[in-house]
């Protein structure tokens, strides 16, 4: 029987996987409209085949929450990773024939089955290899280091999608990121195993399905500290994608000068230094607290009174400053978020269970995204930054409601967070370890 790997080995297969689906999908961020535009689509178009992105996750997200639950969770990442791939060719493809929309809206659904494989499953995977490896250490750590390594492939890989399609065209980064996922789906195969999870292929595919819904649905809006944690997503992650776009357009009202675009990306570029920056604090931040969700909560209040002074201030530097602040908060919630929930979670249901958070989150953003947009239209982005504030306070009940609870989870430290990671030791039973990006194409 092959030794296990160690938990530093498990946490280096988690950042590479991180590093290469981030840096495969923010090849296109900052070129996608301008893509779907050049390929004879109308403004009104290239916004609903976005649209029809998320109705793919709003379809699949369960389903594909399923897969990983029951045909294991580096079966489920392969799936995502050679589906994304295809789709992303499928893309380009489109683009050269000048398609129709009908086109674009099937493929678009199809993108969004591909990222469902790997929401879920690739946390589950990572939490339950760590427990199997005897990993005593904060998942608060790991999930922050993986903010920093996904914030540094977002920034690079932005950068050079924009730079690549300048000197060449602007079907190149898309045949980029196809060449990303197909090499990532190489270095899944070598390095990744399912480890401290058993995949359960006893059943049918659809009595499996029941079987593991009506044992999430126990598990996650069953049980309450989960159920109110869920039910805070659709508030804070469906205005998070509105924010993410709306801050480009309005940075610009401020500076005065419509076609400043590298102000424009100026705001992705302190998004991703600011998610690196909390994920590196992040520890640090839950260390002051004997509540997981007293973390919660700071970055939730501050994020809402951000958004709300962002909405008010008409002067760009200190927007540029609040926008900053935003990223930060966004980001030191993130591993504490996901940290706390694994914990709430048995390792069977985890990867159905966190694949529902991420479509209670798409549902938000389905439902807030064209209500803020229309009030933009009508009282400018600031206006619709205030209501986005109004919105994210919905939030903070369902956080109090979880903390309630009082579930052990949420005051679970394992081990200081500046420990050193252990290396090779056998594995322990017990509970010694107890969630992009945005973009039709990611």
């Amino acid at each position: 029987m092959p030794a296990l790997p160690s938990p530093r080995r498990v946490q280096g297969t988690y950042y590479v996987l991180t590093l290469g689906n981030t840096l495969a999908a923010s090849f296109i961020w900052g070129i996608n409209t301008l893509f779907l535009l050049d390929a004879g689509l109308t403004n009104l178009e290239a916004f609903a085949a976005n649209a029809f992105y998320t109705v793919g996750v709003l379809l699949f997200e369960i389903p594909t929450g399923v897969v990983a639950d029951t045909l294991g969770r580096r079966a489920s990442y392969l799936l995502g990773t050679l589906t994304l791939a295809v789709t992303t060719v499928l893309y380009w493809l489109l683009w050269v024939w000048e398609s129709p929309f009908w086109a674009w809206a099937l493929v678009s659904v199809l993108l969004g089955l591909g990222f469902t494989f790997f929401t879920g499953a690739v946390d589950a995977w990572l939490v339950d290899a760590l427990q199997a490896a005897g990993y005593e250490g904060s998942l608060e750590t790991v999930f922050g280091r993986s903010l920093i390594v996904s914030g540094a492939a977002m920034l690079s890989g932005s950068v050079l999608g924009g730079f690549i399609a300048q000197v060449t065209d602007l079907g190149v980064p898309f045949l980029i990121r196809a060449g990303v996922l197909l090499a990532m789906i190489v270095v899944a195969g070598l390095l990744m195993r399912d480890l401290g999870f058993q995949p359960d292929r006893s059943e049918g595919p659809i009595r499996a399905t029941r079987t593991v819904l009506r044992a999430s649905w126990r598990h996650g809006l069953g049980n309450a500290p989960v159920r109110w944690l869920l039910l805070a997503s659709p508030f804070t992650a469906g205005v998070g994608f509105y924010v993410f776009y709306a801050l480009q357009p309005h940075l610009l009202e401020l500076w005065g000068d419509p076609n400043a675009y590298t102000v424009a990306g100026l705001a992705a570029a302190l998004l991703s230094g600011a998610s690196m920056l909390g994920g590196a604090i992040a520890p640090l931040v839950r260390r002051l607290f004997r509540h997981r969700t007293s973390t919660i909560l700071l970055a939730t209040v501050m994020s809402i009174v951000v958004l709300v002074a962002l909405g008010l201030v008409q002067d760009f530097w200190v927007a540029i400053g609040l926008v900053a602040l935003w990223g930060v908060m966004s980001a030191i919630d993130d591993p504490v978020h996901r940290a706390y929930l694994n914990d709430l979670i048995p390792s069977k249901q985890r990867a159905t269970v966190l694949s529902f958070d991420s479509l209670l989150g798409s549902a938000g953003s389905t439902a807030f995204q064209p209500a803020l947009g229309r009030s933009a239209d009508i009282g400018g982005y600031g206006f619709s930054l205030l209501l986005s504030g109004a919105i994210s306070a919905v939030a903070v009940p369902f956080v109090l409601l979880s903390r309630a609870q009082h579930d052990p989870a949420d005051t679970q430290r394992d081990v200081d967070a500046e420990a050193p990671v252990p290396t090779d030791r056998p594995p322990t039973t017990g509970t010694a370890v107890p969630t992009e990006r945005p973009g039709s194409t990611d």
